[in-house]
């Protein structure tokens, strides 16, 4: 697993080496030019000093002219690394926000049915960010540091060898202590993090919410839950910023009084004979150098502590892999005719939740199937079994006689048309939304399909017709006018499979009208599933199935099944006592 998290780590890399290069390349000359500073002064003060006028002043302009060279060159450095070490970053963040967004597209519904958008979102924002800051910042710093610190202690040891153990045991006595601090701050980062992807998805579940919260009036509610949340979020914040102040407390006095502790040291030597007061300005010249990088270093354990914690968490959810997927041998249909048979399913939800136990089921091509039954019978989860929404636990469904697990994944999805009741449109234009069934449609064809979904007239009544923004969610449009797009979208994609789920339980008596109609216009000559809420538009169905404790309790028209006196009688007359009494 730890080599898995090495490679992943490198990967991102890859794709970037020649930059990455360059960008440390560079790194690497500016830490070495700055580190030549201090040896320019140790020559003047030195040697040029005891020189002979005329070549002091000669040798004076050549070290001006060095020192010149190598500011230059630490500018040219300096803003390559700085602009195009964002660019690198920048590339990064695109490629693992990609990835995780791929990644979330092509994972089954039970994937969902576990983890909340918020936490997900997370994810995308808070996680990549700080990994990617971590990949760009720890090369450069640490090789910056590395440099520096090789630099100076080669000319520290050749000065005085114990002067420059001093002087390094100083600063390992604070890099231990820094290090000391890194578990405990990872916990408290990791923590921070989970509770920040719980206040993410709570955030976003109240937001999304927003007119069922004001319509209950529950708006002090949502605010409490969020200030509590807020709460236990700043109480997290507050420990892992504790051990950051204790950590700064403990290593900045250190760091700050290096430089007079070893004067002080130096002054000794000095007196004792064994150190002059050149090297003591180179010394304080190298000590300033390297009080930079260590802050730097010191800042790197938290930007590392947040970056591995956010590591870790992307690379366990991408860890996770779609449980449904193309088989190796899997074959695209042509031609489906839409015959669909359930031969001994079973099917169980992984919070235990049993729905099917050897359901078998054939709904013949071009047919045209109601779906009825008390809620929770498992009416939408047979519907979503067919184009492997979920996958069954036992026995097999087939279409045209293929098992639906050796159809190539896309294939199978792409000859079966849904229409929900929770219609899902998104932003952009009333067109963009229609498109969606076939994204190379042209005007005409968008406009054809409205018609036929009995869209065409109420989008001219908007002033910029076909071209209206819809807001998000579809915001703009009510709810029969919603659905008429998702019909039109479905005529658009013009899959030999239909289903409808619900599609009409929430309308209005004249959106259902419209609906009902662009329905039966869409279902002809298709094989048609309709999940009925109201069972009063499925009458003319030829064939109704009662899903009841996970099998078929009862099959006919809706006049056979109410001389049964069963289940669909009396989920048919509770429906009419209440329409009666309303």
């Amino acid at each position: 697993m730890k080599m898995q998290k090495i490679k992943k780590l490198l990967s991102y890399y890859k794709p970037y080496k020649k930059d990455l290069f360059l960008d440390l390349f560079c790194s690497v000359i500016d830490s070495v030019s700055v580190t030549i500073f201090p040896v320019l002064v140790r020559y003047l003060t030195d040697d040029v000093i005891n020189f002979e006028k005329d070549k002091a002043f000669q040798s004076l302009g050549m070290v001006a002219l060095v020192a010149l060279g190598l500011f230059f060159i630490i500018f040219l450095c300096q803003r390559y690394t700085e602009y195009q070490g964002i660019m690198l970053s920048t590339k990064v963040e695109t490629d693992i926000k990609t990835e995780l967004f791929e990644h979330f597209q092509k994972q089954d519904f039970s994937f969902f049915d576990e983890q909340k958008v918020g936490k997900l979102m997370s994810y995308i924002t808070t996680d990549a960010y700080n990994l990617t800051t971590f990949i760009k910042e720890v090369p450069e710093t640490l090789l910056d540091f590395i440099i520096r610190l090789s630099g100076a202690g080669i000319v520290l040891f050749l000065a005085s060898p114990l002067f420059g153990a001093i002087t390094f045991g100083i600063l390992f006595i604070i890099l231990c202590v820094a290090v000391r601090y890194v578990p405990k701050m990872q916990r408290e980062i990791e923590n921070a993090r989970i509770i920040y992807s719980d206040l993410t998805s709570d955030l976003e579940e109240s937001i999304s919410g927003i007119k069922t919260v004001q319509a209950f009036t529950n708006e002090d509610l949502e605010i409490s839950k969020f200030k509590d949340d807020m709460k236990i979020y700043l109480q997290t914040n507050d420990r892992q910023n504790k051990i950051k102040g204790t950590l700064m407390a403990v290593t900045e006095p250190i760091l700050i009084g290096l430089i007079p502790i070893t004067t002080i040291v130096a002054m000794f030597f000095i007196l004792r004979g064994d150190f002059s007061m050149n090297d003591l300005l180179v010394f304080m010249l190298y000590a300033d150098i390297l009080i930079a990088p260590i802050f730097n270093v010191l800042a790197l354990i938290s930007g590392f502590n947040e970056g591995s914690v956010g590591f870790k968490r992307i690379f366990n959810i991408l860890s996770i892999d779609s449980e449904i997927k193309n088989s190796k041998d899997a074959i695209k249909l042509e031609k489906v005719k839409g015959n669909i048979k359930f031969k001994d399913v079973s099917f169980i939800y992984k919070s235990g939740r049993k729905i099917f136990e050897n359901l078998n089921l054939e709904i013949k091509a071009g047919e045209y199937v109601a779906l009825v039954g008390p809620s929770g019978a498992g009416k939408s989860t047979l519907c979503n079994l067919i184009p492997r929404f979920y996958d069954v636990n036992k026995g097999e469904i087939l279409i045209d006689d293929v098992p639906v697990k050796k159809i190539e994944l896309k294939n199978l999805r792409k000859n079966i048309g849904f229409v929900r009741q929770d219609v899902v449109l998104f932003s952009g234009t009333i067109a963009d939304n229609i498109r969606y069934g076939k994204l190379d449609a042209t005007n005409e064809e968008i406009i054809q399909a409205a018609k036929d979904a009995y869209a065409h007239d109420f989008i001219l009544d908007f002033e910029k017709g076909y071209n209206t923004y819809i807001g998000g969610r579809g915001a703009r449009l009510s709810g029969g006018q919603k659905q008429r797009i998702a019909i039109a979208r479905a005529f658009l994609k013009n899959s030999p499979i239909l289903i409808f789920d619900e599609a009409t339980s929430s309308l209005d008596n004249e959106s259902e009208k419209f609906i009902q109609k662009s329905m039966e216009k869409l279902a002809k000559d298709r094989t048609t599933i309709v999940i009925a809420h109201r069972l009063s538009t499925i009458r003319n169905a030829k064939k109704i199935l009662v899903l009841s404790g996970g099998n078929i309790a009862e099959e006919g028209t809706h006049e056979e099944l109410l001389s049964k006196n069963g289940i669909y009688a009396d989920l048919y007359n509770m429906q009419f006592s209440k329409n009666n009494s309303v």
